[in-house]
């Protein structure tokens, strides 16, 4: 790590390269910033602060230019064998007025927090702003994926960021094969060559950002080969919003609903609906390093925002003791949906069915569902942890779940659940949040 990092600063000049030698934050290095006319700027983890008086130069550019290899089309260029990026900022005349140095790492065991997912063998989507590690975790997983699971990983590397600026591979990937891309507008070609050529079993791609790349990763899908990918947003729901990107997670489409569906639904005739299935059968937002926020299903997570529902989040947050914790979460009401019952994870090993045993609610409850969908019933349920059997006879039930309105019209549902002492749970609209929160209560 220290000779990879060594690398990058040798390049620098020799005012820069003594000041970050010597620095006390040496390793927490992520960008060099050199603007022309200005004080070179060092950004750490948790600050940045200039590392010399002196101006850049025209002639302090043209020293690193040179000794770094050349710029592609996107403006990017690295230094051979290393996983460090330096992009240039140009003027009108094309002329390099700035430089960003970005530092590139291989950090192992990153992706134990969410292990037992690479190994499920699912399509994992992952989300973030700029800067919070993504191309650094595919890249161990890359690593995982072909040297201890032993499967045949081909990666999509759009500017060689993954991999290194050489044509041998970094020892970071393992024993993954590493196809480059010569021009940003012929990625999508390369990720269809990929699985044509080369038979695949794990496709990995950094930044898919166009709409061809996005109908070439449904292509891979529909063939069967796992995808690991990255893409531009911070979250499922701004993919949702992105044009370009919403075929990721299965495009949405208008569609105009009967008059009884649409009553049925208590929603509008016209709704957005899902058009077909996503690329992705999971997706990860990574929001800070060591906080991990996880749709366990795409396609009922984006079918449930387009409702203007909430899906329920699995939230895994990395502690201090190197001990993994594992929560459920509902976006709409920002609260924690089991309280206390927060499972301390030793190893990766120990997944939801482990976090399930764990509940104390113990006793099977008999569910009737009076014009509320039992599908909705059953998910929430099953993401809490509460055991239950859904009954057809309403005299054998335990709880009975129904609207506020349909209460107030049948006086007789009323006068069952006296008679027989059965439980009578009444929600305004049958919206997650709404079930949830009832749910909860039985919980406690």
């Amino acid at each position: 790590m220290d000779n990879d990092l060594n690398k990058l600063i040798n390049n620098l000049p020799f005012f820069i390269k003594e000041n970050l030698y010597h620095h006390t934050n040496k390793h927490d290095l992520i960008e060099i910033i050199l603007d022309l006319g200005r004080r070179p700027e060092a950004r750490f983890r948790t600050h940045s602060e200039y590392i010399s008086q002196k101006l850049i130069s025209w002639q302090d550019l043209d020293y690193v230019i040179k000794r770094i290899g050349k710029f592609s089309t996107d403006n990017r260029a690295g230094i051979d064998r290393t996983l460090h990026r330096i992009s240039c900022i140009r003027n009108r005349q094309s002329i390099i007025i700035g430089l960003t140095c970005r530092v590139g790492r291989a950090i192992f065991g990153t992706i134990s927090v969410i292990r037992d997912l690479l190994e499920s063998e699912q399509s994992i989507l992952i989300l973030g702003k700029p800067g919070v590690g993504k191309t650094t975790l595919i890249r161990e997983m890359a690593r995982v994926l072909s040297d201890e699971i032993q499967k045949r990983v081909i990666i999509i590397d759009t500017s060689n960021e993954i991999a290194g600026d050489s044509d041998i591979p970094h020892y970071a990937i393992g024993q993954a094969r590493r196809m480059q891309v010569s021009k940003l507008k012929q990625q999508y070609q390369i990720m269809i060559e990929a699985i044509e050529n080369h038979m695949p079993e794990v496709i990995i791609i950094d930044e898919i950002g166009t709409e061809l790349e996005a109908l070439a990763a449904r292509t891979i899908g529909e063939r069967g080969v796992q995808l690991v990918g990255t893409a531009h947003g911070n979250c499922l729901e701004n993919l949702i919003k992105n044009p370009l990107l919403v075929d990721l997670v299965g495009g949405i489409q208008y569609v105009t609903l009967s008059d009884d569906e649409a009553r049925r639904r208590n929603s509008q005739k016209s709704i957005l609906e899902r058009k077909s299935y996503p690329a992705f059968d999971l997706a990860i937002e990574i929001n800070q390093p060591k906080s991990w926020l996880i749709y366990q299903n795409i396609k009922d997570s984006v079918d449930l925002l387009l409702q203007n529902s909430a899906p329920i989040v699995q939230i895994r947050k990395l502690t201090d003791l190197n001990k993994i914790t594992i929560d459920y979460y509902n976006i709409s009401s920002h609260q924690l949906l089991i309280f206390n019952k927060k499972l301390i994870l030793n190893n990766w090993k120990k997944d939801k069915q482990d976090f399930l045993k764990n509940s104390k609610t113990k006793r099977v409850f008999l569910f009737y569902s009076y014009l509320i969908s039992k599908n909705m019933i059953r998910k929430i349920a099953n993401q809490l942890g509460l055991q239950f059997i859904f009954t057809k006879e309403i005299k054998k039930a335990d709880i009975i779940i129904t609207l506020r309105k349909h209460t107030k019209q049948n006086s007789k549902l009323k006068k069952i659940g006296n008679r027989y002492n059965c439980n009578i749970y009444t929600v305004t609209s049958s919206t997650i949040p709404q079930i949830t929160q009832i749910l909860k209560y039985m919980l406690q």
